[in-house]
């Protein structure tokens, strides 16, 4: 059975919707997220908006969606607002959430599998010497820069710690954005043999550059539907999972499921989540991918520098009703 069609029928009583603010202040920025809370039958779901621009946590709309819906139906009236898909994740998953609380269903259970530890990496810009002395089985995504050079490449290389190397490629007008680099590209390819190489820029001359190594190549910030994944320049075979960029359940699990058939590699990744949404995407990773690179790491890894108390990978397997 197609995963959508086990969870489009999933009854969703909803008495009422209250929204929770989070901040986590940085030594750069201040992280804004919005969980949207909602409540029905004496069971509570939540999903968390994860829009990036803090601004535009203040004035959240307000949304009725008072009423026992199918979580298809429910789909359909958010299909309505209008919502850009961080905030529309966040109902959708807060409904789907609910729905399974009220049933007292796992995920998992809902689409006929089962949740696995989950295997994750840490997401840094820093020094990963610290991280290693703290923890030496730590595995790392990192985001590659343009002061990289090759004696750099290989240090790190060296250590054999390093999973993805994030070309941020589709990134525009922000703190971590890298102008697409054939020479850099190149490198970035022989320095990490058998590294996953996510959002390299493939136009202007910059394919050529990741000749032989085309089956590395991942995709996160240009994909937001199984189209967006089909019309990739390149017979792509990993793929970054972002529910949030989805929008809806529906899509996420329409690009799951094409993925498994095709044999496309997945991993989670994660959007500096503060809130439940952070749970969601290690369960997601349990149930699809759980030996991917999954950079699902326990939010205290945002929280702060390396330290003993951090929980390590593998994530034990989740357990209990919800989403």
């Amino acid at each position: 059975m197609p995963l959508w069609d086990a969870l489009s029928g999933l009854r969703v009583a909803v008495d009422d919707l209250t929204l929770r603010r989070r901040e986590l202040p940085r030594e750069e920025w201040t992280r804004v997220t919005t969980t949207v809370v909602m409540r029905g039958d004496g069971e509570t779901g939540e999903g968390e908006d994860v829009t990036y621009d803090a601004a535009e946590h203040d004035d959240f709309p307000d949304v009725m969606l008072a009423g026992t819906w199918s979580l298809d139906d429910l789909s359909r009236r958010l299909d309505e607002l209008g919502l850009p898909d961080y905030r529309r994740w966040a109902f959708e998953s807060a409904a789907l959430d609910l729905g399974l609380r009220q049933a007292g269903k796992s995920f998992a259970d809902a689409v006929d599998g089962a949740y696995r530890p989950v295997r994750f990496v840490a997401s840094t810009r820093d020094d990963v010497g610290p991280w290693l002395a703290n923890d030496p089985g730590l595995e790392f995504k990192l985001d590659a820069t343009k002061d990289w050079d090759e004696a750099f490449m290989r240090s790190l290389a060296a250590r054999d710690r390093v999973r993805v190397v994030d070309l941020k490629a589709y990134y525009r007008g922000t703190s971590v954005d890298l102008a697409p680099d054939p020479a850099l590209y190149r490198a970035v390819v022989d320095s990490f043999p058998g590294v996953v190489i996510e959002d390299a820029w493939l136009e202007d001359g910059c394919l050529e550059a990741f000749a032989g190594a085309e089956d590395r190549l991942s995709f996160d910030a240009p994909v937001h539907s199984l189209a967006d994944f089909d019309a990739l320049p390149v017979d792509a075979r990993w793929l970054n999972v972002k529910p949030s960029r989805f929008g809806t359940v529906r899509k996420l699990l329409e690009c799951i499921e094409a993925c498994t058939d095709r044999g496309v590699r997945m991993y989670g990744g994660g959007q500096f989540e503060l809130g439940h949404g952070r749970e969601q995407i290690q369960k997601l990773a349990s149930v699809f991918y759980p030996d991917g690179p999954n950079d699902v790491a326990p939010s205290a890894y945002n929280e702060g520098g390396p330290r003993p108390d951090l929980p390590r990978s593998p994530l034990p397997a989740p357990d209990g009703a919800g989403f």
